[in-house]
């Protein structure tokens, strides 16, 4: 029998804001253990928090951008369980009024994956395992969070994989996150199920707790698939519970029975007020929001001819995409400055971090200026490139590295000279094409083109050479 995983996910992101969701410690990653947190964050008898306005702005970006329904009254609720990383013995959160409802992503193969709801709450402790103790750092207790909760659409790991990447460029983007998963600001929770192909009954499901890696969310779900299917067929039960994913031995064991809502049991809390978003509040937001990464790239494709893999490589690094905007403006080609930043500045730029702040020592100005030079038939591409090299080690502008005689070209009686040398010096190369070897004239052009500084038209020396032998 054919089976089918089902699967659903619970992401949460943290906020980068300036403070927390309810007082005014800082959210600032790292920090010596219990220094970033204050009586409010550990909910000491007596005090009272007060909500951060921002984060519900924040909240309402991220619900726009992924096609959500913003409500215009919700309410914060108190989720209710005991575990050390939370010292109150309850979250505050939201239950059955989210800021944000019924939205969704779309996936390159068409197919839309609804968004439940997108909630505010808070962010509970850091748990530190060490030598058989357990410790307990709260200064991550109440950094703001949003919640994206998935429908269980997704139905595979490429799907799934997908779903995480768009949205971590979503909320990226939209700048109410950085999504940096190995510092634990994205993680999601994989909700994963399965079933007979062709059936609509859900299968008991299983939640993999807190995955902050892309990659090993789709080796957990590709094992805990095969886990259940493999209980199935062996004529037991698949146990609805939270597990944990070991990515040494890259299987998922059994952490605590997965609770349902009415474990939590939720109430409103009573210290903090109703939330009311006016709509004209919603459209103001929504006026700020800059041009999402899919619209992005397909306008690079539709309207600036560019291919579709080179523009979803532009548009992966909102950065990267702010500089090629600035770069090809006014140039003849878009694609010039998208090959100069995918090929060559791309090689310098060493990972993913180095792409997302591109820090580059060219300006998005002087690639323009070297675009132009070229546009304007001043320079060879070959020239264009070798300067390109320079101006990344130097951060100098074009016009401080090429002299003018760089710029002038190369006259007909220059090319001739250069193309009876490439001829004279290179004899084999010469017999080779006589005898059929087409690709030996490449040999010859780049002797011209390297002995010109890149100054000669490749296709006219190819030509005269051509021509002479």
């Amino acid at each position: 029998m054919k089976y089918e995983l089902v699967a659903g996910f619970e992401t949460h992101v943290e906020l980068s804001t300036n403070t927390k969701i309810f007082c005014s410690c800082t959210t600032q990653f790292g920090g010596e253990p219990n220094t970033h947190c204050c009586p409010v964050c550990i909910g000491l008898p007596g005090t009272l928090p007060k909500l951060n306005k921002r984060v519900v702005e924040y909240a309402i970006r991220a619900g726009l951008a992924t096609n959500c329904q913003i409500a215009e009254i919700s309410k914060m609720d108190r989720k209710n369980y005991c575990y050390p990383d939370l010292p109150k013995a309850y979250q505050i959160s939201q239950y059955d009024m989210p800021l944000c409802e019924h939205g969704y992503i779309e996936l390159s193969n068409g197919r839309k994956i609804r968004i439940l709801r997108i909630h505010i709450e808070e962010d509970a402790g850091k748990l530190v395992h060490s030598r058989g103790s357990t410790m307990v750092d709260y200064n991550r207790g109440g950094v703001p969070l949003i919640e994206i909760v998935s429908e269980p659409d997704i139905r595979s790991v490429e799907e799934a994989r997908e779903y995480v990447e768009k949205l971590q460029l979503i909320m990226r983007y939209i700048g109410v996150s950085d999504c940096k998963m190995q510092e634990g600001s994205m993680r999601c929770d994989v909700n994963i199920s399965v079933r007979p192909m062709g059936s609509e009954t859900l299968g008991t499901r299983t939640e993999i707790k807190n995955m902050n890696s892309i990659n090993f969310i789709a080796k957990a779900m590709e094992y805990e698939y095969n886990r259940q299917v493999d209980l199935i067929e062996s004529g037991e039960k698949v146990i609805q519970e939270t597990l944990r994913y070991d990515d040494v031995t890259n299987t998922t064991s059994g952490m605590r029975g997965k609770e349902d809502a009415n474990d939590y049991r939720y109430f409103r809390d009573p210290d903090l007020v109703t939330i009311h978003v006016p709509r004209e509040r919603v459209a103001k937001i929504a006026d700020t929001l800059p041009e999402l990464p899919m619209d992005k790239a397909k306008r690079y494709v539709d309207e600036l001819g560019l291919p579709e893999k080179d523009a979803q490589l532009l548009v992966k690094y909102r950065a990267v995409a702010e500089y090629y905007e600035k770069a090809m403006e006014g140039t003849k080609n878009p694609k010039t400055a998208a090959n100069f930043i995918i090929g060559q500045i791309f090689r310098t730029v060493e990972n993913e971090a180095e792409k997302e702040a591109f820090d580059i020592k060219v300006s998005a100005e002087s690639l323009n200026e070297l675009i132009r030079l070229i546009d304007d038939g001043k320079i060879r591409m070959n020239l264009a490139k070798s300067t390109l090299d320079k101006m990344l080690e130097s951060g100098k502008k074009p016009s401080e590295l090429l002299s003018d005689s760089d710029m002038a070209g190369l006259d007909d009686s220059a090319l001739n000279e250069l193309c009876e040398k490439a001829i004279a010096e290179n004899p084999n190369a010469v017999n080779d094409y006589k005898n059929g070897k087409e690709k030996a004239i490449k040999a010859l052009v780049g002797y011209v083109m390297k002995n010109s500084r890149g100054k000669a038209d490749a296709a006219a020396a190819e030509a005269k050479i051509k021509s002479m032998i």
